[in-house]
């Protein structure tokens, strides 16, 4: 309130006010929808790589016994085929490692890939990690 006018008081103008503090919060609002869907990219990207090089590992694992290069070409075909880009392949004895790249799709100043690694191969034939025998049924 900020004077009388014939003894009353009157309110000081201010019309507009709300209208300015509403688009302030419908810019922060924004501001944190862009930056919420840029995260959910980066994470899709990283679960996409990641689960192109988890697949791609198992795959190259049953074809090892036929080469390397076999190996690492069915790799390549379940990394491609999971929307990812084979960054390297690598067959040490009977176990295929893979390290895979998906692109972000975040906005353009933000650049970068996001990387998956596996490795697959046989289970050592000792037994469980606890050292207690397998389990074979019968007795519960």
């Amino acid at each position: 309130m900020s004077g009388t006018a014939g003894g009353r008081w009157r309110r000081a103008e201010d019309t507009g006010a709300v209208t300015v503090l509403a688009a302030a919060a419908v810019g922060v609002l924004v501001l944190l929808l862009g930056l919420g869907l840029q995260v959910g990219a980066a994470t899709l990207a990283r679960h996409r790589a990641e689960t192109a090089a988890d697949l791609a590992a198992l795959a190259g694992a049953r074809e090892v016994v036929r080469g390397r290069d076999v190996a690492c070409a069915r790799a390549a075909d379940v990394v491609a085929t999971n929307g990812a880009r084979l960054v390297h392949c690598a067959v040490e004895g009977w176990t295929v490692i893979v390290i895979t790249a998906s692109a972000c799709g975040c906005m353009p100043s933000v650049s970068g890939d996001a990387a998956g690694h596996a490795r697959a191969g046989p289970v050592a034939a000792e037994g469980p990690p606890s050292g207690r025998p397998p389990v074979t049924g019968g007795d519960r």
